[in-house]
Formats: structure tokens, sequence, C-alpha cells
């Protein structure tokens, strides 16, 4: 039987397919790395178990397959039946035994790459809407999940790094917390700047006259922007060091 292969064939979203591929590959490696019993540790998120973030992303998968479904037939089909419905599904999956997880990840994912692989080309630029009540195009939904599965890899805390994380998936991560901090006027007084690009990246608040500066690599600011920690980052401010460095302003 001949391979089957994705029905599009635009190269950007073709790349961020295999970017998210790659993504689907490195959270599962880091989950085969674990114990059944590690799988009861701490994760970096407050309040998650491992288990939290594993049944999470495993329904994550499952929710974003819904939406490619609803592009695929035109049948409004939700991500989740309500935000109470997600919560209460996350917490199930966090007591199921450790091989029923696992096969939770393992399922859930083999079944959204079918989606994707499978849905029409055309059907890619299908409105869906997102839990949060945005209209967007069905092919925002492999960003959807690249951000899920790249960051919460991290969050299992068992030994993965933002510098592992992809270039262009921290960049785009980055423009999410920071256009949300826009949204929200969080980012007043505040500046923030990626060194060791070819070209500078500034984020924040451009007008402010005397801002509160955050500079540092690019891994080591898109890991303080999502609330994960200050490593590899300075502030400055009215051209003096502030230590330690202020959290980041909430994204989610």
């Amino acid at each position: 039987m001949a391979a089957r292969h994705d029905q599009t064939k635009d190269p950007a979203l073709l790349d961020a397919l295999l970017q998210v591929r790659r993504g689907t590959a490195f959270f599962a490696r880091k989950l085969n790395e674990l114990s059944d019993a590690d799988l009861d540790g701490a994760s970096l998120l407050p309040g998650w178990t491992r288990r939290h973030v594993v049944a999470h992303v495993g329904y994550n998968a499952r929710a974003i397959a819904r939406l490619t479904e609803w592009a695929a037939t035109g049948v409004e089909t939700p991500m989740y039946a309500s935000p109470e419905a997600r919560n209460h599904e996350i917490a199930f999956g966090s007591t199921l035994s450790p091989i029923a997880l696992r096969n939770l990840f393992d399922h859930s994912a083999i079944h959204l790459n079918v989606e994707w692989r499978d849905l029409p080309a055309d059907a890619w630029h299908h409105k869906v809407k997102t839990a949060q009540g945005r209209i967007v195009a069905a092919e925002e939904t492999v960003w959807m999940r690249t951000r899920e599965v790249w960051l919460h890899a991290v969050d299992l805390d068992n030994g993965a790094s933002f510098a592992e994380i992809p270039e262009p998936v921290l960049a785009r991560l980055l423009q999410d917390v920071t256009g949300a901090w826009a949204t929200r006027g969080t980012d007043r007084g505040l500046r923030v700047e990626v060194t060791g690009q070819p070209a500078a990246l500034l984020f924040g608040d451009a007008a402010s006259a005397s801002p509160l500066v955050v500079s540092g690599p690019l891994a080591a600011i898109a890991q303080w922007a999502t609330g994960r920690g200050t490593a590899g980052t300075s502030a400055w401010h009215n051209g003096g060091p502030v230590t330690p460095v202020p959290a980041a302003p909430a994204w989610i």
C-alpha cells in the first residue's frame, strides 16, 4: 500500500506541520524517559503534577482534532463543551493508570496527525473557533498544537530546556506572549530586548521614556516571558541593574 501524505502543498504549512511533529516526538521522548513513579512528581506548573501535564497534552490533541474535523465537515465541533468540562477532563486524566495515561498521549497524537494529514487542501482555510472564542483558519490549529507540545515538554521538568526549542517556535511564542501583554496593557513601562540576533528583536512599550528593560538570548527571554524562570536574563532601569529580575506580566 502506498504511503499517505498531507493533502496540502503549501510550503509554509508543510514546514509548520514538520515543526509540530518534531515537537510531538520531543514531548514523547521526554515522557518516555520518565518512569511510572516519576509521573507522580511535580511539574513546572504550580499545582500540577507531571500526570496533569500529560493529561492536558493528550486531551488537547483530541480538542484540536475536533476543530480539524469541523474544518473538514463544516459541522461545528467545539474544542470543549465548557471551561469546566476541560478542567474536569484534565483532573480525571491525571488519575489514570500510567499505561492508560501514556496511551492517551500516544493515541490522541496519532489521531490528530491523521486528521491533519487527510484534511483537504482547501479546508485548511475554513474557519473554526478556539476555546477562547477566536475565529481562526484551520491552519492556526497547527501553531496551537506546536506551542503546547514544545512548551509542555519543558514543563515535565525532565531536563528539557528552552534552548532545545527551535528558534522559529520561540520567536512566535514570544510574539504571542507580548501581544497578549499589549492587548491587556500590562506591558506599560516594560521593554524586552532579545540579544544575539542578526537583527534586534524589541518588544513591549516603545513609547516609555524610562522603561524597565529586560534582556537576554531568545531562549532565556522566552522562558522568562512565559513565567518559567529568569535564568540568563538581566534587567535595567535608568541605566542601573535591577536585581532580582522582575517576573514577567501574566501571559494566560
